[in-house]
């Protein structure tokens, strides 16, 4: 057991904190401990009594010998639990929204809140270890990506990075996800009567996941349309993404821009000309699938990008970012040593 950290989970009863909890089951350096914060059932655990459970206290936690803490639970509990556990000398990784973003008026805009700490907002490292691997490695404290924006994020910083495409006609994004993302929390659009057989469209025009999107990318939001979809499956989401470029451009030539940015990185998966990612083929990893297809004579690109949104979207990039901050291989627990994801699709 030397040399391993102990890493709180709170909101473990949650999707993503029962996702991060399989996934540190498996870690070859880290020890899971649950953190409650809330009265819960003993048959809300996850995994049975063998976890350790402890107060989500400061106190508790210092007694446990707690290293880290995940924060898998919502806004609100993030934002009053950030400070304190970072007043303690504890590193987090927060899973919610709470410092993703960088303007208070955003959080009033899109979020529909007062964000009680805006101080600590330009503390927060932006957790895409993709481009922003060297600041989660020296942050204490990393907004985990939302889902959505981790494809999207994905699919376009880099056409962006290289200034390829013709802004003016803007792009348009097409965003399927399955029910899981909508969380643990019963409610009306989750109901099995409203989601099976269905595909629904929800917050058009005024998804919270757009600035991420924005801020990311270096888009304008006039230049983003972004459409969020409900899908009747479980896991996964699927992004179709619509782009045109200044000039003509040939498939190799913008297969040789991602290339530039993710030879070597991982979790990103380029696929060969002629094919495209599905949800099949994501469920339960780590991965980014992306692929697309090209037309020069109207210089239209289609990008297809495919995520689990409880591992990549949640849960597995969460562990990416904490391997980073503990100083671990990044891809500890996430990757098997035959260099492929572990854990089946499910």
């Amino acid at each position: 057991m030397a040399n391993r950290s102990r890493v709180g989970i709170v909101g473990f009863t949650g999707y993503s904190g029962a996702e991060l909890l399989r996934i540190l089951k498996g870690h070859p350096s880290v020890d899971p401990v649950l953190l409650e914060h809330r009265d819960v059932s003993d048959l809300e655990l996850p995994f049975g009594e063998r976890t350790p459970r402890v107060p989500f206290q400061t106190q508790a936690l210092r007694d446990e010998g707690v290293d880290a803490v995940f924060l898998a639970t919502s806004l609100e509990v993030s934002v009053a639990a950030v400070p304190e556990l970072l007043d303690a000398g504890l590193p987090c990784v927060d899973l919610s929204a709470a410092f993703r973003l960088r303007a208070i008026s955003d959080y009033r805009r899109w979020y529909k809140v007062e964000h009680p700490c805006p101080g600590r907002l330009l503390d927060a490292a932006y957790g895409l270890p993709e481009f922003f691997r060297e600041m989660v490695k020296i942050s204490t404290l990393v907004a985990n990506p939302g889902c959505y924006p981790t494809a999207a994020n994905l699919s376009l910083r880099p056409l962006m990075m290289e200034a390829i495409l013709e802004r003016s006609v803007g792009v348009v994004c097409d965003a399927k996800s399955g029910v899981s993302g909508a969380g643990r929390k019963p409610s009306l659009k989750t109901h099995f009567c409203e989601v099976t057989e269905n595909l629904s469209a929800y917050s058009v025009l005024l998804h919270r996941h757009v600035p991420e999107i924005l801020y990311t990318t270096d888009l304008d939001e006039h230049e983003l349309s972004f459409t969020a979809q409900l899908l009747p499956v479980h896991r996964g989401i699927l992004e179709t993404i619509y782009v045109r470029t200044d000039n003509p451009m040939e498939w190799a030539q913008v297969r040789a821009i991602y290339d530039k940015y993710y030879r070597g990185e991982p979790f990103v998966r380029l696929y060969p000309q002629g094919r495209l990612p599905d949800l099949r083929g994501i469920q339960g990893t780590n991965f980014c699938d992306i692929g697309f297809q090209v037309d020069p004579a109207t210089r239209r690109v289609v990008i297809v990008a495919a995520i689990d949104n409880l591992v990549k979207g949640a849960a597995g990039q969460a562990v990416q970012n904490l391997n980073l901050m503990l100083g671990y291989p990044e891809t500890a627990g996430l990757l098997d040593d035959g260099g492929t994801q572990e854990g089946a699709a499910r």
